[in-house]
């Protein structure tokens, strides 16, 4: 029995000895780092905002296995906010809609979810009418079953079946009223349980899990009362995306007491949060680093390979060597030594022999080695 076909599905409860201490924590965590960030310059927390917007763009999108320019994304969002020096780039009809959604979320937070801004962010995300190849309906309410199947053809495996499309509207009005209803439930408590009860309705042919993410960064952001985005939570999930499905999954075939759920999606925010400080650095770094270079001539390929390092600093160890830095702007390695070269007399970057091959590491402001060296 799937959780929407119990009597009174959405009387959720949960076990608040279990919740309330890492609720707490996350509180905590949460209102220090805002702090911090409220703390620097308009221009730095102009850059953090689009640094972690740039994450929940790409990231939510990579959960369905879209995988977005994040060049394009970072052109789209700042263009969108106004920053300063953004460049025009024309940018695909997809990265334009999922962008719109996230910054209507997080942005404009304060504002209802009604069922027509809601139709509003489904027309973002499928203005062509079609998802890949397939002719969705768009801006409205799904007309027909659905399913979440994995696994190939003759070998599918049912994760979860939707509630059937005659009880959508109804369900959603449910679900609206709901979200839109001040009470005393805390608002990042608010957002995860909207995350879980959107998911399950499922009211749409496609886009549900990127519209769900967003009411959850929405109420998040409310949470925050504040428009500055110092963590991207879409980020965390997607390295957590097995795990993120298995509870989601897990608890849609279980009963009202969602509490193993709410631990889970707490803990991913702390570690999103954690994850958060541990980059403010290496976004403060980067915003130093561009403010130095603003008015130097670089290339996009140039531009593209820079701003990967700072991005996956977090993540990643390893040499920037002539071959990688032709791999990741699919150049000949001779355009890629000139590359390199001219960021090295531009003080950009700075070379280091270790034998055979030359290192490029970033001439970083802050000290910091990019990219790190594997331990």
């Amino acid at each position: 029995m799937y959780i929407h076909e119990r009597n009174n599905w959405t009387n959720f409860v949960w076990d608040n000895d279990k919740v309330t201490p890492a609720l707490s924590s996350v509180r905590h965590l949460q209102g220090r780092l805002l702090g911090r960030m409220e703390s620097l310059g308009f221009d730095f927390i102009e850059r953090a905002t689009l640094e972690s917007l740039i994450l929940d763009v790409v990231d939510t999108s990579r959960i369905e296995g879209e995988f977005l320019n994040p060049e394009l994304v970072r052109s789209s969002i700042a263009r969108k906010l106004g920053i300063e020096n953004a460049e025009f780039v024309k940018t695909p009809r997809n990265i334009e809609g999922i962008v719109d959604v996230v910054l209507d979320a997080t942005q404009n937070f304060e504002e209802p979810l009604t069922k027509e801004r809601l139709l509003g962010w489904h027309n973002s995300l499928f203005q062509t009418g079609y998802s890949g190849y397939q002719k969705i309906d768009v801006a409205q309410y799904r007309s027909g079953g659905m399913k979440v199947i994995s696994g190939n053809f003759g070998r599918e495996k049912i994760h979860f079946e939707a509630p059937a499309a005659e009880r959508v509207p109804t369900e959603m009005e449910r679900f609206l009223d709901w979200l839109n209803h001040k009470n005393s439930l805390d608002l990042v408590l608010k957002s995860m349980i909207a995350h879980f009860w959107f998911v399950t309705i499922h009211p749409f042919d496609d886009g549900n899990g990127r519209i769900a993410r967003a009411i959850l960064d929405m109420f998040l952001a409310r949470s925050d009362n504040s428009k500055i985005r110092f963590y991207s939570l879409s980020n965390q999930i997607f390295k957590e995306h097995r795990r993120y499905n298995d509870i989601i999954e897990k608890t849609q075939k279980g009963t009202q007491d969602i509490t193993l759920y709410l631990e889970w999606f707490l803990a991913c925010f702390e570690r999103a949060l954690s994850a958060s400080e541990q980059n403010l650095e290496t976004i403060l770094d980067k915003a130093h680093f561009w403010d130095k270079h603003k008015s130097t001539n670089i290339n996009d390929r140039q531009r593209l390979v820079i701003n990967y390092l700072y991005d996956n600093y977090a993540q990643e160890t390893g040499f920037l060597r002539t071959s990688t830095y032709a791999k990741l702007t699919k150049c000949s390695t001779d355009t890629a030594l000139r590359d390199l070269q001219d960021l090295v007399s531009k003080e950009m970057l700075k070379a280091e022999d270790s034998g055979k091959k030359t290192n490029y590491i970033i001439v970083s402001p802050k000290g910091l080695r990019i990219p790190k060296i594997a331990p």
